[in-house]
């Protein structure tokens, strides 16, 4: 969870996707497990409405302190919209977990990554971002070969 705290500050980008021992090592199952909690991350960043409609002043007023607000229309409907859903954490009861397996989060990142890497087919990049990305190449070689040029007569 440390990308929350740069993403509290605004930053746009966070490293670190997907790698074990200090970056030494990528994990796939890893990149999919932190992607889960940078979409958390991403649900905290857009906040909860506070207005007279979220409030809900007269829900409050007309259930009371004891009463049941899981019953209410207004709790369903911002209950729904403020639910945050994951691919990889199991939220359902123990009996239904274990009906299925029993498998932890980085089991089911396994099989995700096994079913991209099995399925996945490429969508081919249109002709103008392919040329977008040969013209940088071929800029940047270049200048390589302008500064072998340079070298070799040892013009710096």
């Amino acid at each position: 969870m440390t990308n929350l705290l740069p993403a509290l500050t605004g930053s746009n980008v966070i490293y670190g996707m997907g790698m074990l021992e200090m970056g030494m090592t990528m994990s796939y199952e890893q990149l999919l497990i932190d992607q889960e909690i940078v979409h958390m991350s991403n649900r905290i960043l857009q906040g909860i409405p506070v207005d007279k409609d979220t409030i809900a002043l007269e829900v409050i007023k007309a259930v009371g302190p004891a009463g049941n607000y899981l019953a209410q229309r207004h709790t369903l409907k911002y209950m729904r919209q403020e639910l945050s859903t994951t691919n990889l954490i199991d939220r359902t009861m123990r009996e239904s977990w274990e009906k299925r397996g029993s498998k932890d989060m980085f089991e089911v990142a396994r099989g995700k990554a096994i079913e991209i890497l099995e399925n996945y087919e490429a969508t081919p990049l249109p002709d103008d971002v392919k040329k977008k990305i040969r013209d940088i190449v071929q800029e940047g070689e270049d200048e390589a070969n302008e500064m072998e040029k340079a070298k070799k007569k040892k013009i710096y």
